[in-house]
């Protein structure tokens, strides 16, 4: 009895009073987060800004566009959108755009993540120098490269095709994703690698089952790295495309952009239509990012 009374006592000793010390840190706690989430909350707005303007805009008459009075349309103009998907072609555009990225990133993941993983885990002759070449070629421009890929795309007879566009892409993003993906695989503990290799499994073997699925959060990220850049590129399309029907969706943008007939509202109607398939792209690939970032190498 006596010594449930002294345990009572003790726990009575211990818990803080009406202005005890433990609420005042909760307090202040709570605050800091409440900053926080304001903070971000304002940096999320501020982000988002540009698209809700541009979503506006889409759906106002070019009038009203222009007189910049209400940040919502008074009437919305849903007609603007099927003005610029009919003037503007963008199926066939947004058609190309979809082949030629999808294309590109599949090509990309696949080079840089073997490249990757080569110079992550295996001892070859040269090694050094084949990082410091890779990053040699990412110093270079891209503009300063188009002659020597259009003089090469014509040796192999590919201007004008969408595979030369394609191969261009490909190239142009595998040095960046390359890097990406070693430092990913560096990070990768061996004893998986080990284990699998001591259950009889081959080098593919061990690339194929062991380490690519644990590789979903750096595929992830190279893929909306350069899946943005392909889908926003147009300069090495309009050199190397003659016919307008392989052009990729920039070019359909730029169908609304003349100075005799201004139809901003018709642009931002097509610039709309062709961010859609690379928000949903997004949000995928940044689902897979948080799982596979929130999940361990070791189950």
């Amino acid at each position: 009895m006596s010594s449930r009374m002294t345990e009572r006592a003790d726990a009575m000793s211990v818990t803080p009073g009406p202005a005890g010390t433990a609420e005042g840190p909760r307090r202040a706690v709570r605050l800091d987060k409440v900053g926080l989430y304001g903070l971000l909350g304002v940096a999320a707005l501020i982000a988002l800004f540009p698209l809700l303007w541009m979503l506006s805009g889409s759906l106002q008459s070019l009038t009203e566009l222009l007189s910049n009075k209400s940040l919502l349309p008074a009437d919305p103009q849903w007609g603007n959108y099927v003005t610029a998907w009919v003037q503007g072609e963008l199926g066939v555009y947004l058609r190309n755009s979809v082949l030629y990225t999808g294309s590109a990133v599949i090509g990309i993941l696949l080079v840089s993540s073997l490249a990757g993983y080569a110079l992550a885990r295996l001892d070859f002759a040269g090694k050094g120098a084949f990082t410091f070449v890779i990053l040699a070629v990412m110093i270079i421009p891209a503009p300063a490269m188009f002659l020597a890929q259009y003089k090469l795309l014509i040796s192999l007879n590919l201007t004008n095709n969408p595979v030369g566009y394609v191969l261009i892409l490909i190239t142009s993003g595998i040095p960046m994703s390359t890097l990406i993906m070693r430092s990913f695989f560096v990070s990768q503990p061996r004893a998986l690698e080990e284990a699998a290799a001591l259950d009889g499994a081959g080098p593919l073997r061990i690339f194929w089952n062991v380490i690519l699925p644990l590789a979903r959060p750096g595929l992830a990220a190279v893929a909306v790295i350069q899946g943005l850049g392909a889908w926003n590129e147009y300069l090495m399309a309009l050199v190397l495309f003659e016919d307008n029907s392989l052009m990729p969706i920039q070019r359909g943008l730029t169908a609304f952009t003349s100075a005799e007939t201004p139809q901003q509202q018709i642009l931002l109607a097509a610039t709309t239509i062709s961010i859609v398939p690379v928000v949903i792209f997004y949000l995928m690939a940044q689902r897979h990012i948080v799982k596979g970032i929130g999940a361990g190498a070791i189950k």
